[in-house]
């Protein structure tokens, strides 16, 4: 059985979401001992985390798998929910882009695909909505991981807040965005 309490040495767990998060979170010189590797079962880890009183948690992973989190669904399985591009195109609206360009996003196959459109519209017309959406994915990550976990742990079990914090990367591995409060945590443990 996984462990979800932290080490004496440190207050933040680092939750990879699979093998891709795992290897970058080593690169990037995030403590092995901090670093629990998930797998698509993300809400009772995150339930087990309140329930042991865990400081801190910064969610590590593929933009295609954390995006569910933005739309409330907590297990991650493609059998269970899916929803990304859905959730992909409902932030897209919420920062304003264009209804032609929401359509194509839309209708991109995958996240990564979408997620490349939109980089390339970004470097043709000098826009920022890669940044933009993404930004307000991960913070919304984050307040609906702290809202899981307050929903679902006894008020009377938890003394004090988890933050959580994300940090979402592209299928290269390459990071695309860091919620402000995983930027916060990435400084305390690297």
């Amino acid at each position: 059985a996984t462990s979800v309490t932290p080490s004496a040495a440190t207050s933040v767990l680092v939750f990879c979401i699979g093998e891709n998060g795992l290897d970058l979170a080593k690169k990037m010189g995030i403590n092995p001992e901090q670093i629990i590797k998930t797998a698509n079962w993300l809400g009772p880890l995150l339930v087990e985390a309140g329930l042991q009183q865990v400081p801190a948690i910064l969610l590590f992973g593929y933009h295609g798998k954390l995006i569910k989190l933005a739309g409330g669904i907590f297990h991650t399985h493609h059998y269970l929910a899916d929803g990304r591009m859905e959730i992909l195109t409902a932030y897209g609206a919420k920062v304003g882009l264009p209804t032609p360009i929401l359509q194509n996003v839309f209708a991109s196959p995958t996240t990564e695909a979408a997620l490349k459109y939109l980089r390339q519209l970004d470097a043709t017309e000098g826009s920022n909505w890669v940044n933009q959406i993404y930004s307000t994915i991960a913070s919304t990550i984050d307040s609906r991981s702290q809202d899981y976990i307050r929903k679902h742990v006894e008020p009377q079990s938890i003394t004090s807040e988890v933050q959580v914090g994300s940090v979402l990367f592209d299928g290269d591995r390459k990071i695309i965005v860091t919620s402000p409060t995983g930027a916060t945590l990435l400084s305390q443990i690297c």
